[in-house]
């Protein structure tokens, strides 16, 4: 029977060492595991799984949509809470929840963001020896494994529309962030043992409101590989110096990935695709409609919601897009609208989207060098590109999930998109998807979590609720799925799975 416990409870526990030094292949050291690629190659999961079935665990969480990291015997997670302010990194026992520590950190001001923001959204990394955490409202800050704290490096609070949902990374000697916002946007390499900065390149790119610079860089042999803002670029780890960089239209959200040679991204923005744009009426179209006093003229009153840009199968979140304002169209402040002020209207916004490039899926050699333009960057895929979630790359097939819960598989040798498959999960997705036991687990923000075959034309096997809204990224080890929902961390597997 699994067991369920408050995390108050837990905060009394401290019941176990930590010996181990080293990485094995099971852990999932970071965010969406080894190099962030989402794939766990160990263990026999069961298609069914959300509370009370297949459940060898459930521990009560604070807030926080940081992903579970595993190494070895320890789960780590961070939170926050309000009132006063509190940022924590937590350890748990692997094997029962059982909390063993838990470092708390008060900074002055919590970092704001969007509605589905959270102030702990940050996955740490930990190497086996070293636990590294990162909060826009605070900055880096290391423990060792048994939650004594190392070094910190204090950063300024963060200013962005959407919250600096970033992760770091550690990369043997070094500790990787980037970093972008209002307020400063840079890449950072420091010394892991010390926190002593090795090397810094500041980001000539801009940082607007719209941009998000959360993806987590990637490493392949001596490159760090970086979705950044409207770019992606390639450094040489051992000193910051860039290799190459390509332009692309992405707010740089989400992860990149790796596949024969080529790194793999989703680049999205909220304009790249047309189902971003809905189109707006001619004027003779919304009198037809919506004049309700026949005056050939459109009061506040009878001017429809219409979207400058909008996500359609996200619907439910918060600020899921921008519409036309009355104000903004009656440019003489009569009351009305007339067919003169719409024309002039279709005309500026006609403008504004054409300053948005197509997005899509981009595939870039990994042995490139300088700016890229060109043949030298394929575009896989400019339909049903997701937003947040990252891509994967398995068995010669990249998949991907947005909004709504499309699911499109694109085989990478042929470059053409083999189908597309609903997963059952509705409304926004912020978890990225994972691959385990053979299989696609896929998270919608409600809490819905599909299981899927693999291939060029997957089907759906299972269909799971956890009950409540989920927006971390599932981690997977031994066997184990660990889901992190708003309010709770459970363990789902078979009972042989847990670690003695």
């Amino acid at each position: 029977m699994p067991h369920s416990r408050p995390f108050t409870y837990l905060c009394a526990l401290a019941i176990f060492t930590f010996s181990r030094t080293s990485i094995l292949h099971a852990d999932w050291p970071q965010f969406r595991g080894v190099n962030a690629a989402g794939i766990a190659d160990e263990g026999i999961l069961p298609r069914e799984f959300g509370p009370g079935k297949n459940e060898l665990w459930s521990v009560e969480l604070p807030a926080g949509h940081s992903s579970p990291v595993i190494v070895g015997n320890r789960i780590f997670l961070t939170s926050f809470r309000r009132n006063p302010n509190r940022l924590s990194v937590l350890c748990l026992n692997r094997k029962d929840g059982n909390l063993s520590w838990r470092q708390d950190l008060h900074p002055e001001t919590l970092e704001k963001g969007h509605p589905s923001f959270n102030p702990a959204s940050s996955t740490v990394a930990c190497d086996g020896e070293l636990v590294v955490a990162y909060f826009g409202s605070y900055g880096l800050v290391c423990f060792d494994v048994k939650g004594n704290k190392q070094w910190e490096i204090r950063m300024p609070l963060t200013k962005s529309y959407a919250g600096n949902a970033t992760s770091p990374i550690i990369h043997k000697n070094k500790v990787i962030l980037y970093r972008g916002n209002l307020v400063d946007h840079f890449l950072l390499a420091v010394d892991k043992q010390s926190g002593e900065e090795l090397w810094k390149v500041p980001q000539s790119e801009p940082f607007e409101f719209e941009l998000a610079c959360t993806a987590v860089p990637i490493i392949t042999a001596n490159k760090l590989i970086v979705h950044s803002a409207r770019s992606v670029q390639a450094f040489e780890i051992e000193t910051g110096k860039q290799i190459w960089e390509t332009k692309c239209a992405t707010t740089a959200t989400s992860s990149p990935v790796l596949h024969g040679g080529h790194v793999i991204i989703a680049a999205w923005n909220k304009m790249g695709e047309p189902s971003l744009r809905p189109e707006f009426p001619s004027f003779e179209e919304l009198v037809a409609d919506h004049d309700q006093d026949s005056n050939a003229l459109i009061d506040e009153a009878e001017l429809p919601r219409m979207w400058i840009f909008h996500r359609p199968d996200g619907a439910e979140a918060p600020q899921n897009g921008a519409t036309v304002r009355f104000r903004s169209v009656d440019k003489d402040k009569s009351g009305m609208i007339d067919g003169s002020e719409w024309t002039k209207k279709l005309g500026e916004l006609a403008a504004f989207r054409s300053s948005y490039k197509t997005h899509g899926i981009l595939s870039i050699p990994v042995d490139s060098h300088g700016l890229l333009t060109g043949n030298e960057v394929q575009s896989l895929a400019t339909r049903n590109i997701p937003e947040v979630p990252s891509p994967i790359a398995n068995g010669g097939y990249l998949y991907f999930v947005k909004n709504g819960g499309v699911l499109s598989v694109l085989n990478l040798e042929s470059g053409k998109v083999t189908s597309r498959v609903r997963t059952r999960g509705e409304g926004t997705h912020y978890a990225s998807p994972i691959i385990a036991d053979g299989k696609l687990f896929s998270t919608a923000g409600d809490g819905t979590m599909s299981v899927l075959s693999l291939g060029g034309k997957p089907k759906v096997l299972q269909v799971n609720s956890m009950g409540e809204r989920c927006y971390s990224t599932p981690a997977c080890s031994d066997g184990v799925l660990y889901v992190r929902t708003h309010q709770r961390l459970y363990a789902f597997g078979l009972a042989a799975s847990l670690p003695k």
